[in-house]
């Protein structure tokens, strides 16, 4: 996709500072209305689809294929510019911290590069508080977000079934598209789990099993609006179902899975109302005499040039620590803490996932006759939380629960798939070596658990006046603190894991620990980063509304992670589109209306 240029219109409504899942869906949704719309990307204009190696095989790439620290998900990740370390874009820890901030620098962002796991969050989950009297409470329900569920699977294209269980809702009938078939470790893991009473069901996956029927949704979710109608119906009619080829984190160029640059840009592109600017570092948000935001300033990555442009209103949509760091940077005299900071929350109250797992090797997968096992890149089935009546009864020593991510089989072996097998072939090399590798070949599995990270004062990011970016901006220092909650909950999934594995008749092959300190990811490796600019029902302990909106700028919103009030176990990308299109929608009315 090519950014157009000279800009289209010289007047925007509104500002949008980010491409990735909040910001590319606010793009789309606010073009559709009508508003015209900039859009600013930090890092270089990308096309997956004349840029992504769909069919390249792993002894094509250097190094097989194998992760480097430009490229840690490997040589064809379609991270570019990013990583875990941006050259020239440095951040800090706290004593005692080690955060891991995963950053994106292209068009469409993080969109390009994540899982795709799509799950909804639950009633319970946006009023933890009053269930077990922790943390915070959302301010709004689920029910508030539902309708916006349905919208975002209907237009990113979500896989999956509705099991009707618990705090895992359904989605409205029709929105679905069908699951992918189990594969043959998936089978076994939930025959294994079914005696265990651990749900196993079909994945929720943004990723298309068959061709969209782009007349049909686009009349139910535009029914009265021509334009959107249109250019949502070319942009699906565009999209062709998976080929079950090549891993989704390489892009997608047949815009079979979801990434902003291939759903959400092009229709709100067609709809004439969208510039959008690449290359743009923006670093500050500039108030006017009435202490309003009139527009951003951002650094010219090419030219090194400061530019500032002008708008009703600003959108910030940069990831959670990002769009912190530009409000914190955002100092004037009315906001001499940062603009919208009168709470002094901005940069607080920082989430991530928690996250441990286990590595194992099942007997009764060995020498399995070699098939196509033909699917998605990524898992066809999971298990979601079925604990939920024994932990509000407190029968359990950690508060929030985990979902399970599990994966194996046959797949393309990359560099170091053999990695891992001389404790079980005692050492072997040449002709009986390769006779193990295909005995063994398609025997291992693994065991991921995503689990809900409680708020506290002790996770935040601030400002580090003492250091500057290459562009001159100061960089952010990361402050965290896991609570026992978060430490029993790590170790409670590595023991559930070391017992489903027993059931299989198979064996471990990690560490399964005792201390929860050892067992749990660092923050921010599962790269699920939220909060930073909470919303509420009170300016005193909040920074946005309940429609990402500053109680403080009216004409200033946030929709990325960083408006979460809590972390759920589900993952967060599919609540970050709801909740933008549900705040464009109020954007849009105001607009309208005049209120802004």
């Amino acid at each position: 996709m090519t950014s157009p240029a000279p800009l289209t219109h010289q007047d925007h409504d509104v500002i949008v500072v980010g491409s990735g899942a909040g910001g590319g869906m606010a793009a789309y949704v606010l073009a559709c209305h009508g508003a015209k719309v900039l859009l600013l990307e930090a890092g270089r204009d990308y096309d997956p689809v004349t840029e992504t190696p769909m069919f390249q095989l792993p002894r094509e790439a250097p190094l097989r294929g194998a992760g480097t620290q430009d490229k840690p998900f490997g040589f064809y990740d379609a991270t570019v510019d990013g990583g875990w370390t941006v050259p020239g874009e440095p951040y800090s820890s706290a004593e005692g911290t080690n955060f891991m901030w995963w950053r994106a620098r292209m068009l469409g962002g993080r969109t390009n590069h994540w899982g795709r796991i799509s799950l909804r969050m639950g009633p319970y989950d946006f009023k933890p508080r009053s269930r077990d009297g922790l943390g915070a409470d959302w301010p709004l329900t689920y029910d508030d977000l539902a309708p916006y569920y349905d919208r975002t699977e209907m237009f990113v294209g979500v896989y999956g079934s509705n099991e009707g269980l618990e705090n895992t809702p359904n989605s409205s009938p029709g929105v679905l598209q069908p699951p992918p078939a189990p594969r043959a470790y998936e089978l076994l893991t939930r025959d294994a789990c079914r005696g265990m009473g651990i749900p196993v069901i079909p994945a929720h996956l943004a990723i298309l099993t068959e061709r969209m029927d782009g007349a049909a949704l686009a009349r139910g979710l535009w029914p009265n609006n021509a334009t959107a109608r249109r250019v949502t119906e070319e942009a699906m009619n565009e999209r062709l179902a998976c080929f079950w080829a090549t891993p989704c984190g390489r892009g997608c160029s047949i815009k079979a899975n979801f990434q902003t640059p291939t759903v959400c840009l092009p229709p709100a592109l067609a709809t004439g109302n969208l510039d959008i600017v690449t290359d743009a570092m923006v670093r500050e948000v500039t108030v006017d005499s009435a202490d309003r935001a009139s527009g951003v300033h951002y650094i010219d990555r090419r030219t090194r040039e400061d530019v500032w442009v002008g708008g009703r209103t600003v959108v910030l949509a940069a990831s959670a620590c990002e769009s912190a760091r530009i409000l914190l940077n955002s100092v004037s005299g009315p906001f001499p803490d940062g603009l919208g900071n009168g709470s002094g929350l901005v940069g607080k109250y920082l989430m991530d996932t928690v996250g441990a797992g286990v590595y194992a090797q099942i007997p009764a997968l060995e020498n399995l006759p070699r098939h196509a096992e033909e699917g998605a890149s990524a898992m066809h089935m999971y298990m979601p939380w079925w604990l939920y009546g024994e932990q509000l009864a407190g029968q359990l020593n950690f508060a929030r629960g985990y979902h399970v991510e599990f994966g194996g089989g046959q797949r393309m072996p990359g560099y170091g798939a053999f990695g891992g097998l001389e404790p079980l072939t005692d050492g072997a090399y040449g002709q009986r070596f390769k006779e193990e590798c295909r005995r063994y070949y398609g025997s291992f599995v693994f065991f991921d658990g995503r689990g809900e990270m409680i708020p506290n004062e002790d996770s935040y990011c601030e400002l580090d006046t003492d250091q500057l970016d290459q562009w001159g901006i100061p960089t952010l220092r990361f402050h965290w603190k896991w609570s026992e909650h978060e430490l029993n909950q790590a170790v409670h999934m590595q023991h559930t894991f070391a017992g489903i594995v027993e059931e299989m008749g198979g064996q471990v092959l990690s560490t399964v620990q005792t201390d929860g300190s050892r067992a749990i990811a660092a923050p921010g490796q599962i790269i699920h980063e939220v909060g930073c600019a909470r919303m509420g029902d009170d300016p005193s302990d909040s920074v946005l509304n309940q429609y990402c909106q500053s109680w403080e700028v009216p004409n200033l919103f946030v929709m990325d992670g960083a408006p979460f009030v809590s972390n759920a176990d589900k993952n967060p990308t599919l609540s970050i589109m709801a909740l933008a299109w549900r705040s464009s929608d109020y954007l849009a009315e105001q607009l309208r209306t005049g209120a802004l």
